[in-house]
């Protein structure tokens, strides 16, 4: 069987109804190729705009440190703080890899000598996709400790947010029971048993503290109890006590809140801030392949 082909008005058999025709094409099979070739990838091109998107933006972020250590002054106190050091820090290195992608855009776009817009554009995108790969693996893993080093300086105060936020709420909820302990420890008689009254009394004022509200009563009084037991203190002055270890239980369950709320609104400013950055860093780099696509090549033909 031999191939038909339908000049430029796409009029096929297929397209006039007859399903059981053959699959033909409206174009010759070298405007055929040509379209392939036009839309195929060219992955020389898109590693080398990896290399040019990286090595723009270690270039950028070793330029930022060099600002950012020239503003330190420690022999005074007039220093940016943590906070303002590390706002700057991130805005630095998300600017960074917005014009890295931008410099590897435009490289993979013109190395793939495309001369298709969109698809120099593509180029582009994808290069900016395997650098941003690169850069999560260098970062997170134990080579990005050697290789990534000027990645980790800049994104120490950025990207360690999830971890310090963990950290931080489990640091800001000390124990409450840890100054009872400390109490009973130096208050009870030496020819007593310490470890077995100062147990019993912590028992009890931690049910009392943390029990259900309908016992609470009774728990209150059974915790005044063994504090005056372990201490030999009347009854007046282990309430005291009771009431002293209750307002400090109330405040530090109060501040673990207020450090969790303040890491998780943290944790989520800064996802969404980074996401925000590698979507402008993807703009940047399709519009950088698009301006690197090559200019059209026309071949006009001279009639003799």
């Amino acid at each position: 069987m031999t191939d038909t082909f339908y000049e430029s008005t796409g009029d096929t058999p297929r397209q006039r109804g007859d399903r059981d025709a053959p699959h033909t094409s409206p174009v010759t099979p070298a405007e055929d190729a040509r379209s392939i070739m036009i839309n195929n990838v060219s992955w020389g091109a898109v590693f080398a705009g990896v290399v040019v998107g990286l090595v723009a933006q270690v270039i950028i972020n070793m330029i930022g440190v060099g600002i950012g250590a020239a503003t330190l002054d420690p022999g005074t106190g007039d220093n940016p703080g943590v906070a303002g050091f590390s706002i700057g820090a991130g805005i630095w290195f998300a600017i960074s890899g917005i014009l890295g992608a931008l410099a590897g855009g435009f490289t993979a776009g013109r190395l793939s000598g495309k001369a298709k817009e969109s698809t120099a554009s593509w180029h582009g995108l994808t290069s900016w996709a395997l650098a941003t790969l690169v850069v999560v693996y260098l970062v997170s893993s134990s080579i990005g400790g050697i290789v990534g080093g000027a990645y980790s300086t800049l994104t120490s105060a950025v990207g360690n947010v999830a971890g310090a936020a963990g950290t931080a709420v489990e640091a800001a909820g000390p124990n409450p029971f840890s100054a009872i302990e400390q109490t009973f420890q130096s208050a009870i008689p030496e020819d007593a048993d310490p470890a077995a009254m100062r147990d019993a009394a912590i028992a009890s004022v931690r049910s009392a503290l943390t029990g259900d509200a309908e016992g609470a009563e009774q728990a209150e009084a059974q915790a005044v109890r063994a504090i005056a037991e372990a201490q030999g203190i009347p009854q007046q002055e282990a309430q005291a006590q009771f009431d002293q270890f209750q307002a400090q239980y109330t405040e530090t369950v109060e501040q673990a809140k207020q450090t969790a709320d303040t890491a998780s609104a943290a944790v989520s400013t800064s996802a969404l801030l980074g996401a925000l950055g590698l979507i402008l860093g993807a703009v940047a780099a399709w519009f950088g392949g698009r301006m690197g696509a090559v200019d059209p090549t026309i071949t006009r033909h001279r009639v003799v």
